[in-house]
């Protein structure tokens, strides 16, 4: 099945294909417009990345496909009020490099606070015919005190999650596969596609 990514982001794109090995994907292209991403809720943004792409692929695409996925996911923090959570991409937008950013979540954290954080994730499929479905997946953890490791991206180097003592960014990508908040949504769509 050939669908449509709705990002640019590679690491994203990457992270799908291995999760989803029975699609391939075509990156959102350079020349395309900023996808919109205003919603309050991960499930918002995730189906209206999924329909805005799909319907400027349908006036637009220079190929075929089945639909468009989006994936809309993040950090949520307990001691920070739930944050960044839907605002992750957007964290801290005077920074440009995810390592920086991840200090400067960690120095916003509270010197005795709960540590406790999930990251949450909402696929988006949006078919070229018919109405759009979403899933979910979300794993629960703690921040490290500093960022550890080179695996991954994003946030995976601050991330423990539940039961470990390595934080996704320490962690092979084989085993956060089977933990992380993207490899339980992209179960859960497979799932729901047989």
């Amino acid at each position: 099945m050939k669908l449509l990514l709705a990002s640019r982001n590679a690491h994203k794109a990457q992270e799908l294909a291995e999760l989803l090995p029975g699609f391939s994907f075509v990156l959102w292209p350079p020349e395309a417009p900023e996808i919109p991403e205003s919603g309050a809720f991960f499930q918002d943004n995730a189906l209206q990345k999924a329909t805005f792409a799909r319907d400027w692929w349908a006036a637009h695409g220079t190929e075929a496909v089945e639909g468009v996925l989006a994936d809309d996911s993040g950090l949520c923090v307990d001691a920070l009020w739930g944050g960044p959570g839907v605002l992750s991409a957007r964290f801290a937008p005077d920074l440009a490099d995810y390592a920086d950013k991840n200090r400067r979540l960690l120095s916003l954290m509270p010197p005795e606070a709960p540590r406790t954080a999930r990251f949450v994730c909402v696929l988006a499929l949006a078919p070229s015919q018919g109405q759009p479905l979403t899933v979910g997946g979300a794993v629960e953890g703690s921040l490290a005190f500093e960022p550890r490791g080179t695996q991954g991206f994003g946030y995976d180097p601050i991330f423990v999650p539940e039961g470990f003592t390595q934080t996704f960014g320490e962690l092979a990508s084989r085993v956060k596969h089977t933990l992380s908040h993207r490899g339980r949504a992209a179960r859960a769509l497979a799932e729901r596609l047989r």
